[in-house]
């Protein structure tokens, strides 16, 4: 670390201290507390609702503390805006950038801040000048005149940093930021962070990942119910340690598996190939069985998963569901026949977000609750009432807004949608992508239950520790073909990866 651009004794570039914010009766921040040293990279973990999104908006001027201390660099600060937040060197990276997909790199860049030169002309020149110097800087190769539709996630987050530093920000906040990511993607991203801090600025991370917060942070702070809990160098602590601190519970309780007794062939899948994209694809699950479907990112497994249900077609092999063939490309008739599949995207494939909770967790069944073409808020609020209470979707009522939950509730409210239908085999993409950890166990122990009562499940997951938790066996896929299949005893870290990778090398 370049040492030489932090001061000695220098204050702390942000610290936040027994920060206090409510909105009415509900209280959701009680004591929050965080300290960004400059010239360092420091995590910040919690499950859904203890409280860190909130601290996040008022670090950004989204929202005013009622009470507690708030410093930038060792001056008192108080944000009624976000431009005031800016101006003050602050920077918030969401998982999802809001870029002008009409403009070009460098007027995103700029936008509302464009140089002029003479006559009072924006100065083009310039512009991409220190764009193309900022990219220099960071590392990265992105043409600073091409225009920003298109681009991918990864790369709209880097313009987004570039802005930043545009800007001279001090705090670079990231939220979230690898969620959409590859891991090649994740690699470009980290190494842009750790350049950002070699310069002396602060960086927050906030994940759910816990391989990146060890493989990227310096130091880690845990908050649990809106309260701080611990700060610690990320040397001095252990995956085991932050999991009770965020939950409570050991890590070993968050992979609940349950005993099943394994039944029938219930989806049988044979040959099935689509040019280009996955070839001769053949397994099986039975009632009772977990299989996990493993594999790194543009692997094929999701493609697979919608060819099975009917969303994509495919142009040869065969899907057997219940004993029966099943047709392609027929979603109804899939989840006519009992077949679900809980997507990947839960809020663009999964979700009418300006909907209520109760309307969406009927969604797949409203055929069956309707009467002479009718239904009534009293079916569709009991239908949804069964399922909201058994998955214990975290929601005042059953007539708010989907979009207004958590995402652990909105993926509870998309598996509720399906198990509503009754189905005997569930295929779920990236289950527990983006929920906190103890949400996480409470999806994993609702899988091993329905494993338990006879269900058929087909696990997606590139998170491999969930994969082992809780697969009865894994299949592994590797440029769209399946390159291994281990029992659940056989399923070792080195061995899946290995069949994920074909490069040992992987495995150092």
């Amino acid at each position: 670390m370049d040492t030489a651009r932090v001061p000695s004794g220098a204050p702390p570039a942000l610290e936040l201290s027994r920060v206090v914010k409510s909105f009415g009766p509900v209280v959701a921040l009680r004591s929050g507390t965080l300290t960004l040293e400059s010239g360092s990279i420091h995590a910040l973990i919690g499950e859904n609702g203890a409280g860190k999104s909130t601290l996040v908006k008022i670090v950004a001027g989204l929202y005013r503390r009622d009470a507690g201390e708030f410093r930038l660099a060792g001056e008192p600060v108080d944000f009624t805006s976000t431009a005031q937040s800016k101006a003050a060197g602050i920077a918030v990276i969401y998982q999802e950038p809001t870029l002008f997909p009409d403009l070009s790199v460098t007027e995103n860049i700029f936008m509302g801040r464009q140089p002029s030169g003479r006559f009072g002309r924006i100065d083009r020149k310039a512009m991409r000048a220190e764009a193309a110097e900022i990219f220099g800087r960071l590392g990265v190769t992105i043409d600073p005149d091409r225009i920003t539709e298109g681009l991918s996630i990864a790369d709209q987050q880097i313009i987004e940093i570039a802005k930043a530093i545009s800007l001279d920000a001090r705090v670079l906040i990231m939220d979230e930021p690898t969620a959409a990511l590859s891991g090649v993607e994740v690699e470009r991203l980290f190494a842009v962070a750790r350049s950002l801090r070699d310069e002396g600025r602060a960086l927050l991370f906030i994940s759910h990942r816990f391989d990146e917060v060890f493989a990227l942070c310096d130091t880690v702070t845990v908050m649990r119910d809106g309260s701080y809990v611990a700060t610690t160098p990320i040397v001095e602590t252990t995956v085991d340690e932050l999991v009770r601190q965020m939950v409570g519970r050991d890590v070993s309780e968050l992979f609940p598996k349950l005993e099943a007794e394994l039944g029938d062939d219930r989806l049988v899948v044979q040959g099935l190939t689509r040019a280009g994209v996955f070839h001769d694809i053949s397994f099986r699950v039975r009632s009772g069985e977990i299989v996990g479907l493993a594999g790194l990112v543009g692997a094929g497994r999701s493609e697979v998963a919608r060819a099975i249900f009917g969303v994509d077609q495919y142009d040869s092999g065969s899907v057997v569901l219940g004993g029966k063939p099943l047709p392609k490309g027929n979603p109804r008739v899939a989840m006519a026949r009992g077949l679900a599949l809980v997507p990947e995207d839960r809020r663009k494939q999964g979700l009418v977000l300006d909907a209520t909770v109760s309307r969406n967790v009927t969604l797949a069944i409203r055929g069956a609750l309707s009467k002479l073409g009718l239904i009534t808020s009293g079916a569709e609020n009991a239908s949804a009432q069964v399922w909201a209470s058994r998955l214990e979707v975290k929601t005042a009522f059953l007539d708010a807004e989907v979009g207004t939950l958590s995402g652990g509730n909105q993926q509870k409210v998309v598996l509720g949608k399906w198990l509503a239908t009754e189905p005997s085999v569930l295929i779920v993409d990236e289950p527990t992508r983006g929920i906190d950890v103890g949400t996480k166990a409470e999806v994993h122990r609702l899988l091993s239950q329905l494993a338990q009562e006879g269900l058929a499940i087909l696990m997606i997951s590139s998170e491999l520790p969930e994969v082992l938790g809780m697969a009865d066996r894994v299949l592994v896929m590797r440029e769209g073909r399946i390159t291994g299949e281990f029992s659940r005893e056989a399923a070792t870290p080195e061995a899946v990866m290995f069949a994920a990778t074909a490069d040992a090398g992987a495995l150092a």
